[in-house]
């Protein structure tokens, strides 16, 4: 599990679940000798959101190596498949990488607050999204059954995957 944010990074890390992620990419600051934002270290918004989803995709997480996350790497060699990514939005910033996910194979979820659904309708009406839910997280909500769905899915679709490429793999 990874975060994409333009929220602040101490907020997320300062949560009771940050410890489940293996990266948070969230907004950062540069802080002084005594202890105050002096300067901004990490910015996130749409664009480099974007090259958070590939440096997922490719295992190169470090922020700094962008040699690695822009050489061509074949897609049986990357760490997460698109096809195994679920990217949930709740924000603009969100769009870009919502529709590559799903471009690339994986699935993607918008979320809206209580009463703005019509806010997101759009993005599922011309195929930015797969689905649109309200972010409400309680077990067996609606967004709760979705994720246990799709997890089963995509595991489902992995065991196929391996399958048949045992089968190809006895034909050669």
């Amino acid at each position: 599990h990874y975060v994409l944010s333009s929220g602040l990074r101490e907020i997320i890390e300062g949560s009771g679940v940050s410890h489940e992620f293996k990266e948070i990419y969230a907004c950062e600051f540069f802080y002084n000798e005594e202890g105050l934002a002096s300067w901004p270290k990490l910015d996130v918004n749409f664009t480099n959101k974007t090259q958070f989803v590939y440096r997922i995709n490719k295992g190169v997480l470090d922020i700094s190596n962008n040699v690695d996350v822009n050489a061509s790497k074949p897609e049986n060699e990357r760490r997460v498949y698109f096809n195994n990514m679920i990217y949930i939005g709740d924000g603009l910033t969100d769009v870009p990488c919502m529709k590559l996910v799903k471009l690339s194979g994986g699935h993607s979820i918008a979320l809206y607050q209580q009463g703005q659904k019509d806010k997101v309708q759009p993005l599922l009406k011309h195929e930015r999204v797969d689905w649109i839910f309200e972010a409400d997280y309680r077990k067996d909500e609606a967004l709760d059954k979705a994720m246990h769905n799709l997890i089963n899915k995509l595991a489902v679709d992995n065991q196929l995957i391996r399958l048949s490429n045992a089968q190809k793999a006895e034909i050669k």
